[in-house]
C-alpha cells in the first residue's frame, strides 16, 4: 500500500464533511513520527496554553540537570538534544508567544547551568537562541515586545 501525497490527502479530507477534522488532519500528515504527540497536544493542551507552557519548562528541567559537564563535546551534544527537544514542543504550539517563553526559559537555564561558556561552539548555539528571540518579539504586539525585550536584555 502507497501513502498518499499531502495534495491527495488534502482534496480526500475536504471531502469529508466537519468542521475541525481537516485542519488537525493536516497538522497530523505534516509531522510524521511525532503524530502522536502532536495529536495528544492537539486534544489534551492546546486549550491550556499556559499549563503546557509550565510542563515544557519543567521537562526543560530535567533535560538541564541531566547534561554531562565532563568536556565541551558532551555538553553541545546535550544542548542541542534539549533544543531539538525545544524546537518540536514549539512547533507543535505555533505561537509565538509559547515560542518566545520557551526559548527565553531555554536561555535562562543554559546560562545557569552550562559550565563552558568560553567554548565558542556552544556559546554561538546560545547567541543564536538569543536572536532568534529577537525576531520573533519583533513579530508580536508592541506591548508584548516590551515586556520580552526587558527579559532578553538581562539574558545578554
Amino acid at each position: 500500500m502507497t501513502t498518499a501525497s499531502l495534495p491527495e490527502l488534502r482534496r480526500g479530507i475536504n471531502n469529508v464533511p466537519s468542521g475541525d477534522l481537516p485542519e488537525l488532519c493536516l497538522r497530523l500528515a505534516r509531522f510524521r513520527k511525532e503524530n502522536k504527540e502532536l495529536l495528544s497536544y492537539l486534544l489534551f493542551e492546546a486549550d491550556d496554553e499556559p499549563e503546557y507552557i509550565r510542563k515544557i519548562k519543567a521537562e526543560l528541567d530535567d533535560h538541564f540537570s541531566e547534561i554531562s559537564r565532563t568536556t565541551p563535546y558532551l555538553a553541545k551534544k546535550g544542548i542541542r538534544k534539549i533544543l531539538a527537544f525545544t524546537n518540536q514542543r514549539i512547533r507543535y504550539s505555533g505561537q509565538k508567544r509559547t515560542e518566545v517563553e520557551l526559548l527565553i526559559h531555554f536561555c535562562r537555564k543554559f546560562k545557569k547551568e552550562v559550565p563552558f561558556k568560553h567554548n565558542i561552539q556552544i556559546k554561538n548555539i546560545y547567541l543564536r537562541q538569543i536572536q532568534r528571540i529577537k525576531k520573533t518579539i519583533g513579530m508580536m504586539h508592541e506591548d508584548l515586545q516590551f515586556d520580552y525585550s526587558q527579559e532578553v536584555s538581562s539574558l545578554e
